[in-house]
């Protein structure tokens, strides 16, 4: 097998938009996944630019920011590389709260109605938020040919058994050969945890695709914290989510469907009307906080895990911020918060990936 300079595990949005940051002339980058590339939490999220949602922790914000100062310039790429188009579907988010945030200007109800005709008033405080989104799976289609076409060699049904330094690099271990590499970063999301001894579980998530008919139709996303509802264009909606602790179970289960709907129903009441069109689960990985993990753990190695629910919001500035830390030697912007050090222990790296040095 040909050398790399980068080989990365984990095919979904963090591997990817890593990928393609670190993707020059003179730097070879090989991806591996399990199975196909963004097909597992990348392709299951709702596609949500979320970055000022209230609900966000402060240490979140300035990687946020940096993401969303760099996704025009991100999906403009991903386009141009892989033919694909990656339109967005919403500018505008109306957040329902509990107690209205610092600083946010309460929504009149006439406001509120005009935006998504007859939502539900009664219990919310509702305020507008400038944030974009699109449909995750118009960029699970279009991020790995744009990959390709960017000289990103892209194993998929490869996975990494194991990671072991080999002289000046790394060595990595797959079921038919082992690799050698420069450097190594995991970006194997809820599976991170079977290479590097990571606090990182997967949070099981159901969503729901479904067909509205008639005239009340919404052009903004319409969120609070119990349940969001995604416009996908043609009077379709994305519902979701459910936050379970069901290990790796993909299984869809009809009562968590109903259940999901039904929230979605009290707060938008036309969905009652709506057929549901798909349904389906992701694995979220969840670090033992909730916040990333993104770290050099040893020499020649680091990871990039644990995102959660915003691994779609957090893709490119992830992406930027790990490709200058494999490449100068810093990250760029304080990650602090998310160093894996925080869980204790000097290295976190597996004592299954003994030194071959």
């Amino acid at each position: 097998m040909g050398y790399a300079e980068i080989a990365i595990a984990g095919g979904g949005i963090i591997g990817l938009a890593t990928a393609l940051e670190l993707s020059t002339p003179g730097c070879r980058v090989t991806v591996f996944d399990k199975g196909e590339a963004m097909s597992e939490a990348s392709r299951a999220a709702a596609g949500m630019l979320a970055g000022n949602d209230p609900d966000h922790p402060p240490e979140l914000r300035e990687l946020a920011h940096l993401s969303l100062k760099l996704y025009p310039g991100f999906l403009a790429r991903v386009e141009q590389l892989s033919g694909a188009k990656i339109p967005i579907r919403t500018t505008l988010t109306v957040q329902g709260a509990k107690h209205l945030p610092p600083g946010a200007r309460a929504l009149a109800d006439a406001e509120v109605l005009e935006l998504a005709p007859r939502a539900a008033l009664d219990g919310w405080h509702f305020f507008l938020l400038e944030e974009q989104s699109f449909d995750a799976w118009d960029l699970a289609e279009a991020l790995p040919s744009a990959a390709r076409a960017a000289g990103i060699e892209l194993r998929e049904n490869t996975p990494v058994l194991s990671v072991r330094r080999s002289g000046a690099g790394v060595a990595v271990e797959t079921p038919g050969a082992t690799f050698p590499a420069g450097a190594f970063l995991n970006c194997a999301g809820a599976w991170a945890p079977q290479l590097d001894a990571l606090p990182v579980v997967p949070r099981k998530g159901h969503m729901l695709t479904a067909t509205l008919p008639g005239l009340h139709q919404m052009r903004c996303v319409l969120r609070t914290g119990n349940v969001y509802i995604v416009p996908r264009g043609n009077n379709r909606y994305t519902v979701g989510p459910t936050v379970e602790d069901a290990g790796f179970d993909k299984q869809v289960l009809k009562e968590h469907i109903e259940e999901l709907l039904q929230r979605a129903v009290e707060l938008w009441p036309p969905l009652r009307d709506a057929r549901i069109e798909e349904t389906w689960t992701g694995l979220r990985p969840a670090s033992g906080d909730g916040f990333p993990i993104m770290d050099k753990v040893e020499t020649n190695r680091w990871v990039a895990t644990g995102h959660y629910k915003n691994g779609i919001l957090l893709g490119p500035g992830t992406g930027r911020v790990m490709s200058r830390w494999i490449q100068t030697g810093h990250p760029g912007i304080d990650i602090s918060a998310f160093r894996a050090q925080r869980f204790g222990g000097s290295s976190l790296v597996s004592q299954r990936s003994p030194s071959l040095s």
